[in-house]
């Protein structure tokens, strides 16, 4: 089962896909956004490329579970995303994925090859793992 998560940004939306036998993420090139409007050809053609069974959409919320200025925005783009593609949306929490994408781009490529661009689909893919540990 091919699973695609996004990591929903105003600017920018981190993409991994995974499959969910071997619970693992890879990360794909973000999306650039425009006030959290992604190029919906883009996502067709991911979609479409990959045909997921399931899309996973991070949820922001802040750390005691209560919700963020961003949370109504990414869950309008998982709305989008199951209506303009009929397709299977679930919203999973994503609190910490970004710290722990730092972390891990940082673990294993070290501060000088530390880049900004590839925060975002590896938060997608820690969302996304995330969401493999946790589904049955």
């Amino acid at each position: 089962m091919m699973v695609i998560a996004f990591d929903f940004g105003i600017k920018n939306i981190g993409v991994a896909v995974g499959e969910k036998i071997i619970k693992k993420g890879k990360a794909l090139n973000k999306l650039a956004a425009h006030n959290g409007r992604p190029n919906w050809n883009d996502i067709k053609y991911l979609l479409k490329m990959w045909k997921p069974s399931c899309i996973i959409v991070g949820l922001p919320l802040n750390m005691d579970g209560t919700r963020q200025n961003i949370t109504k925005k990414a869950e309008i783009f998982a709305n989008l995303l199951k209506n303009k593609f009929n397709a299977s949306v679930e919203l999973h929490d994503e609190r910490l994925s970004t710290k722990e994408a730092r972390s891990l781009i940082f673990n294993q490529y070290g501060f000088k090859a530390f880049k900004k661009d590839q925060i975002h689909s590896t938060a997608a893919v820690v969302i996304l793992e995330s969401w493999f540990n946790q589904s049955l």
